[in-house]
């Protein structure tokens, strides 16, 4: 009997384990990691960094995110990424044109870590308009494993979510759709300077809290209401209620202001869609252009 090895372009994703789920010690070794490994200084920009400023990192984490999203990369990678961005910045000082370069290192090491397809060094040049060089891209890669000390495993946000999951209980219909609104919500936080200095734990909890209040899943479940909820929320995760509750409504000043950047985009978008369609209808009213005629 002939044996076939059949390639397929399906990625299997392995199923979450019950059996880490339901064990305590995992949930809390997660939470004693963050506290004492990868945590980003949140003032790095004061104290480390002289000519980078915060709305330059803003830019560079949504290019990532894009990239990320255009090459449909595992959803760790662009939190792990900026993990390393963040930790890299708050030790070593770096010159602003190499911030775009820096963070496509970072997704180049992040891709390694968590997608069993990695970005290549050349795809990622081609991201920047060829601005780097597959070169800059392997030596850098060799500059932040050092200054990171190869501890590449870090806590990301996404850590977190199944376990908060579980331990909630949700209406097991709903837990596909809170799982994917709490993880947009973790890139969104990512690419904001304020919220990504965060614990991680505290970005996932006030994630998967907004995004439970965003559904409206209160229903008749008095546990699932804006106030119960968040009281739950930090008891799993040994947080003071009043900073979880902070960090969520800023999760939602966030996304309304995102939402309202989009939406004014898109409007602008369509004026000038129209604008250039009237110009066009102007230059050429009829049938064959004067231009053409002209020439």
């Amino acid at each position: 009997m002939e044996l076939y090895c059949l390639e397929s372009d399906t990625i299997l994703k392995a199923q979450p384990d019950p059996n880490i789920l339901n064990d305590d010690r995992v949930f809390q070794s997660l939470l004693t990691i963050e506290e004492r490994l990868f945590r980003a200084q949140s003032s790095y920009f004061q104290r480390v960094q002289k000519d980078i400023q915060p709305f330059m990192r803003r830019m560079v984490a949504g290019w990532m995110h894009e990239v990320c999203e255009e090459e449909n990369s595992n959803e760790d990678v662009f939190p792990l990424a900026i993990n390393y961005l963040d930790r890299f910045l708050a030790v070593v000082p770096t010159r602003k044109s190499y911030l775009q370069l820096l963070g496509a290192v970072c997704m180049f090491l992040a891709s390694k870590i968590k997608d069993s397809r990695p970005l290549s060094a050349e795809k990622l040049c081609v991201y920047t308009d060829h601005s780097i060089t597959p070169k800059e891209v392997l030596d850098w890669e060799l500059v932040v494993l050092g200054k990171l000390k190869w501890n590449m495993a870090s806590v990301i946000p996404n850590d977190f979510v199944e376990h908060l999951v579980h331990r909630l209980s949700l209406p097991k219909d709903k837990v596909a759709l809170v799982r994917k609104h709490t993880l947009t919500f973790i890139a969104l936080c990512a690419t904001d300077d304020r919220l990504a200095m965060n614990p991680p734990s505290m970005i996932a909890t006030g994630s998967l809290g907004a995004a439970v209040c965003g559904l409206q899943m209160d229903y008749s479940d008095s546990r699932l209401s804006r106030d119960n909820l968040t009281d739950r929320l930090a008891k799993i995760t040994n947080t003071e209620v009043d900073c979880l509750r902070a960090c969520q409504e800023q999760i939602e000043r966030v996304l309304a202001s995102s939402l309202q950047q989009d939406q004014h985009h898109r409007q602008e978008s369509g004026v000038s869609a129209g604008n250039k369609a009237r110009e066009q209808q102007a230059q050429s009213s009829t049938p064959t252009d004067v231009r053409d005629v002209n020439l």
